[in-house]
Order: structure tokens, then sequence, then C-alpha cells
């Protein structure tokens, strides 16, 4: 643990070293790919990441990549800090984050937390029109976005056990002790979401209202909710079509796509070993979950793009990114991770759903759990929402966050 004092944040600069640079390109440049199987199609994802698409983001990365550039633009974009904060029930801990404030006077605090595998730049397309929309009669935000212990910039957690649910009280002392701001809002899916609805749970005096747009609940159960889950066995003359794609993406992900799930909450070290070294590794770990999670019918990740948010991994060597997974659900990790979307929680919450989105369920199920104010439907995105559709989330989290019900919450009488 380094000299940082408790509370006292730092100016930080991203800088990755020049011999991690040189040693990424001789890696790349050294690497073997496996072979497609003949009767596989070019569009077909079915085995895994498609080699020619590897083959080529890892010929630019080594050889047009311009890391230098990128790591200017977001130190530019970014006003990033590093601060110790003492996390109840494990002690010292360092975080990064971006604060950026808005001139506006009624800009309300707003806690963005990313996703895996993403990172702090998931917030990149959100920065200015949340916190200076060129309308004046749109609602701003003092906008906070931290870094998951071991994501990106963020310093690993040196300890096991660091979950969700000690993410959201180092996030709660950034946001109450840190910056001052005694209430404040929530946006997040994936991790972003977990880490968020367990930080109203614990601390629903300053967390007022939340937004998601991935909501990982299953069905009540059937002895508390028979008409839902009646509803339910009969889906396919009673769900509307959103409610069925919705179910059906639930349903591959869980046969076809969740393999990494069960690796990365058990034994990532040993995954570790090869996405930690291997660029190309890692390269094509990532690249298939952007494939298959994306909206790709209506937004085509630029490779730039593509390599930025996998070196926010690959400059820890990727093995923290990993073992979250271990902290959050393995033997390690806090029950209260899958507990937390299986009580009811009477903060005011807002659902953003995006069609190619893995886990956002019939509103008979959120119902159970969650005091749902505001859903929204769109016709196109996926699971990378701020990426992929920045101004469909950020109109979603202006309307909402600027109701009456918030504007209630926000003054602490809801």
């Amino acid at each position: 643990m380094s000299a940082h004092e408790l509370n006292k944040p730092v100016p930080y600069t991203l800088h990755v070293d020049d011999e991690l640079l040189d040693l990424t390109r001789k890696k790349l440049q050294l690497a073997r790919y496996p072979e497609e199987l003949t009767d596989i199609g070019d569009d077909n994802w079915s085995q895994g990441a498609k080699v020619k698409t590897v083959k080529r983001l890892a010929e630019y990365w080594s050889n047009g990549y311009d890391w230098r550039a990128e790591e200017a633009r977001i130190n530019a974009e970014f006003k990033q800090f590093k601060v110790k904060i003492d996390v109840p029930g494990y002690g010292p801990q360092i975080f990064h984050y971006a604060h950026q404030t808005s001139p506006r006077p009624n800009a309300i605090p707003l806690l963005f937390v990313q996703g895996w595998p993403g990172s702090f730049l998931e917030a990149r397309k959100l920065i200015e029109p949340l916190t200076n929309p060129s309308d004046p009669s749109k609602q701003a935000f003092h906008l906070v976005v931290p870094s998951i212990p071991g994501f990106g910039p963020g310093d690993p957690a040196q300890e096991s056990g660091f979950g969700p649910e000690l993410t959201a009280r180092g996030f709660k002392k950034i946001m109450v002790e840190v910056l001052g701001y005694d209430r404040f809002v929530t946006q997040g899916g994936d991790w972003g979401a977990m880490i968020t609805r367990s930080m109203a749970i614990q601390y629903p005096q300053h967390v007022r209202a939340c937004h998601h747009n991935m909501f990982p609940c299953g069905p009540p159960p059937w002895y508390r909710a028979p008409l839902t889950m009646g509803r339910l066995i009969l889906s396919p003359y009673l769900y509307t079509n959103r409610e069925l794609d919705s179910i059906k993406n639930l349903q591959y992900y869980q046969k076809e796509q969740d393999g990494y799930l069960k690796v990365q909450s058990t034994r990532p070290q040993s995954l570790g070993f090869g996405l930690g070294d291997s660029p190309v590794g890692l390269l094509g770990w990532l690249v298939e979950k952007f494939h298959e999670w994306m909206d790709v019918a209506h937004y085509a990740m630029p490779d730039d793009e593509v390599l930025t948010f996998v070196m926010m991994h690959w400059i820890q060597g990727a093995t923290p990114g990993l073992r979250y997974y271990k902290m959050a659900f393995g033997e390690e990790g806090e029950a209260g991770t899958r507990k937390s979307f299986k009580k009811y929680l009477d903060t005011p919450i807002g659902l953003s759903h995006f069609p190619k989105e893995i886990a956002m369920p019939p509103n008979d199920w959120v119902s159970w759990v969650a005091n749902v104010k505001f859903r929204r439907e769109h016709d196109k995105g996926g699971h990378f929402a701020a990426v992929e559709c920045p101004e469909s989330l950020v109109q979603d989290l202006r309307d909402w966050f600027s109701s009456k019900t918030v504007e209630v919450a926000m003054r602490g009488e809801g």
C-alpha cells in the first residue's frame, strides 16, 4: 500500500510503460493462431472468436494502433484521481476514479459503474452530454466514474473476498466522504448493476434512486407469486414479443455463452497465466464477448475502441479482472452477491431495456424485488449500452432522474 493519505484524492495521469508496450508488440508478432473448421462459415461464431477477426486486430495492434495517442485523449477527456479508502470489513484500498463536474447549478450527482469486460471508459461518450448538455432545459449531472479494483488503472485488491459488497462500501465513501455528495443517484449494468444495487441496500439514505440497463433476477418462487408463475408457464400465449425475446436471450446465454463465468468464478488464476501473458489470447477472449453481447447489426465497434478496451485489462495482466468473479461468486466470495437480487429494495429504480441485453427479465419478475418507477424499451442496442447507443441511455437517464419521483427522493422524502 502506498503512502496515500486516507480520503485525500491525488490527481492521476494514465501512463503505460514503454517496456510493456515493446513487450506487447513482440508477443503479438510471435503469436500462434488456431485453425478454423472447414464447415464453419465466416459469420458463425459458435466456436468462439473468429481467427480472421482476431488476426486482423492483432496485426493492427502491433503495426498501426497508437496507444500513446489514445492515452493522451483519455487523459484529456477524464479528470482522474486515486484515493485511499478504509473499506469497512476489509481495510485500506486505493481506488481510481474520474470526476467530471457540471457548471449547472441544479446538477445531480451521478455515480456510473462499469461492467466486465469494460472499464471506466464505458462512460466516455456520456461525459459531455451528461455534464454539460447543449440544451439548457435538459437535466445535467456531476459525473463520478470509479474503476472496479483491478480493472483498467484501478489498483487490485491484495486479499480475497473483495467483491461487489465491499466495492459498494468503497464507492460510497468516495461519493460521501471524499466528494461530499450526501445524496446521489446511480447507473449500472453488468457488475455496475450488482455494485450499485448493493450500495442502495447498504446505504439507502445516500443512494436515492438507481438506473439499470441490466437486471439479473429470476422469477419469484411459485408459492409467493402463483400468477407470475402461471404466466411464465403460459408464456408463449401471455408474454409480449419483447418478453419472449428476453427469455430467449437468457436461455441462449445460459446454454452457449456462460462458460467464461464458470471458469472465472472458480479458477481465474489458472486462466490468467494464458490471458495475462498472451495479448492475442486476451484479445480473442474479449472480442468474442463484444461480438456476442453487442447489437452488431446496429453498431460496429471500431478497431481502436476494441483495442483500447482490451488494453484496460492487458495493462494489469488480465488476472485481477478475472478474479473479481471469484471474489463475487466463488467459494471465497460474498453470499450477498446472488442474494441482492432476491430481496425487495424500496429505492426507486428506472430500467432501460435494450433488445440484445442478456439479462432483462419480464416486468412481473422485476416487480417482486424492485420498486420500478420508470421502464423504457429500445429497438436497438445490447449489453454495452453506453458504448453502442449513448444517446438513448443519456435520454433515459435525463428523463428518469429529472422525474418527480427522483426529485422527491433527492429531498429525502421518499
